[in-house]
């Protein structure tokens, strides 16, 4: 493999050439805000590369994503407010601060207790710059799929106590919301009472995905990607006839559903 540093400082020195004098226009033209979208793009894809279990596409979207913040380094370092060395140095100060268990004398007894250790030593790093306090859940960007912003407010409230005893209890609330959602659909409820059902069982969900470690929106994403993978099968399979799904029944298309779920039960030895 090569010399980290040795590629770093050639991805720096790239960086450079492209927003000197002479360099690239498009690349000179561009500013914190015109890069904004393409930060929440290459995350993405990155993102897609390691649900797909190709690590060459894995390494090249880490390089894309890892270029935006060069590029962001670099036209902060223009207008003179930090360069890259600072955005390296911030992070590694901010995790050995964040870690006494791991770079000082602190004893924690599991992963738990590092979450609220960490909750604890960013309220004091805010009080020190004499910020606000910040409510036990702040901190979690609105823009963030609903999803993941669900298990990252839970996970918050549960590092202050504010959580289910167990998985089971947790359970037993899908069950009570998804009891109040039919009693709304089977009784005409309004539009706003079902939204608002519906978006309470999708949250307790996403609760029950923080308890049993599995990332809520990675499960559905997973979903996802089975559904895409059947209905294409649904979709080749009456192509192979001369027709589409809309010229097919309901049943011919359960049918060719369940033909492909077969197919991945045998494939995977299931």
């Amino acid at each position: 493999m090569a010399d980290p540093s040795l590629a770093l400082s050639r991805l720096l020195g790239i960086m450079d050439k492209l927003r000197d004098p002479g360099g690239c226009p498009w690349d000179r033209e561009q500013t914190l805000r015109s890069l904004t979208p393409y930060v929440l793009e290459e995350a993405h894809e990155v993102i897609e590369a390691i649900e797909s279990g190709d690590a060459v596409h894995h390494r090249e979207e880490l390089g894309d994503l890892l270029f935006q913040i060069v590029f962001q380094s670099r036209i902060a370092r223009e207008a003179k407010q930090f360069d890259f060395a600072d955005v390296c140095d911030a992070i590694s100060d901010k995790l050995t601060r964040r870690h006494p268990h791991v770079f000082a004398d602190v004893t924690v007894s599991g992963s738990g207790e590092v979450v609220k250790n960490w909750e604890r030593i960013k309220a004091e790093e805010r009080q020190e710059k004499g910020q606000a306090a910040r409510s036990a859940i702040g901190g979690v960007p609105p823009g963030l799929p609903a999803l993941v912003r669900a298990e990252r407010l839970t996970e918050k409230a549960s590092a202050v106590g504010f959580d289910w005893p167990d998985a089971e209890a947790v359970m037993a609330k899908v069950r009570e919301e998804l009891a109040e959602l039919s009693h709304e659909l089977s009784s005409g409820g309004s539009r706003e009472r079902v939204e608002s059902e519906l978006g309470d069982l999708l949250f307790a969900l996403a609760n029950l995905g923080r308890f049993v470690k599995v990332h809520p929106e990675e499960a559905l994403r997973g979903t996802l990607r089975r559904f895409e993978k059947r209905f294409h099968h649904i979709e080749d399979r009456l192509q192979q006839q001369g027709r589409t799904p809309r010229e097919s029944t309901l049943l011919e298309m359960d049918g060719l559903w369940n033909e492909a779920k077969a197919i991945e039960a045998d494939k995977s030895g299931a």
